[in-house]
């Protein structure tokens, strides 16, 4: 079984906190949402395994196999936590009570956690709000 610090090691080194942001720039990429915020994190096949842990261990998001192809990149699977309410409920809490140490990181989820309070807010639904949401993405490593 993983234990906290476990975590935050993987998640600083291999995870990623981020939103993919629709403001009507890229018309040739459609999305469900004008805002889908993901907390992720890939490995080989051959670590699979590590993150069917983390999905028990968190009790919610999914894992799938992802296909790259990237010259030189190896297939992967990726565990991925893209519902709201299980971010806001689970994910973000235990990264607030377990800091993580990679400054960039650190950057990328304070900037995670500002996207997910203005989409609680609804700022998302407006034209102004999903344009700060996008230079606040932009931020991110």
């Amino acid at each position: 079984m993983l234990n906290t610090n476990y975590i935050i090691g993987l998640i600083d080194g291999e995870g990623s906190f981020t939103a993919y942001v629709n403001h009507g720039q890229n018309p040739d990429r459609e999305r469900r949402a004008r805002v889908e915020p993901k907390f992720y994190i890939k490995l080989t096949e051959e670590d699979k395994k590590i993150l069917y842990q983390l999905k028990k261990y968190f009790g919610c998001g999914h894992v799938y196999f992802q296909k790259d192809s990237r010259p030189n990149h190896k297939d992967c699977y990726r565990y991925e936590v893209g519902n709201r309410d299980d971010l806001r409920k689970i994910i973000i809490p235990f990264f607030r009570e377990n800091q993580l140490r990679f400054t960039t990181k650190k950057r990328d989820f304070a900037i995670f956690c500002q996207i997910m309070e203005m989409i609680k807010k609804n700022q998302h639904l407006t034209s102004s709000g999903l344009e700060k949401l996008y230079k606040l993405k932009q931020k991110m490593h």
